[in-house]
């Protein structure tokens, strides 16, 4: 159980995919502009993180290695992902249409979310098991939630002030995410000394 807790705690903060690792950052600085959408894409990627992995574990220890097809990992992955993100496109378009709308095209681009399939394949680089690799893609997507929420907060922040000309738009998005990234370099020994 300490150990699933410090693999959670780790893939939260610690690795996180976003603001240590530099994954998923089309969607993280595309629909962080405003909190219901950022909230939003953040379960609908918990979800398929969480799904992919469960699958892609078993489609590899089951299919891919026991008949020697480890080469075709990565085209499998990307389909059952892309598999997986039609059925949440699917499902927000009829239960949740407002926020089906304001996700727009970054919906469909969590089949190309590098950090989905990076926890994919990094679980299995890591031997995970399968208990292991559901919880590392939860505490990833909960990193991911985390980053989208306070990049979010940031954002509205930044939108209210006077930057100087040569700052506005882009380049200020990216300062901030880079403070937000190096913010997160604080959590490193956390969870080592925590669980070690």
């Amino acid at each position: 159980m300490i150990k699933l807790v410090s693999i959670l705690m780790a893939a939260a903060l610690v690795n996180n995919y976003v603001l240590r690792q530099f994954l998923g950052i089309c969607p993280f600085l595309g629909v962080s502009k405003d909190l219901k959408s950022a909230t939003g894409m953040s379960v609908a990627v918990i979800f398929v993180m969480c799904l992919a992995t469960a699958v892609t574990w078993c489609i590899q220890t089951y299919l891919l290695v026991p008949r020697g097809m480890e080469y075709l990992q990565t085209v499998v992955f990307i389909l059952v992902i892309a598999a997986l993100v039609q059925l949440v496109e699917i499902a927000l378009k009829k239960n949740i249409p407002a926020l089906y709308r304001a996700l727009g095209v970054y919906l469909p681009l969590i089949t190309t979310n590098c950090a989905v399939l990076g926890v994919t394949i990094a679980n299995l680089d890591k031997g995970y098991g399968f208990a292991e690799s559901v919880v590392n893609a939860f505490g990833s997507g909960l990193g991911f939630f985390l980053a989208m929420v306070i990049f979010s907060g940031v954002r509205s922040q930044t939108e209210n002030s006077e930057p100087p000309k040569p700052f506005e738009g882009l380049p200020l998005t990216l300062i901030s995410a880079s403070i937000l990234s190096l913010s997160f370099f604080g959590f490193n020994g956390i969870v080592e000394n925590l669980f070690g």
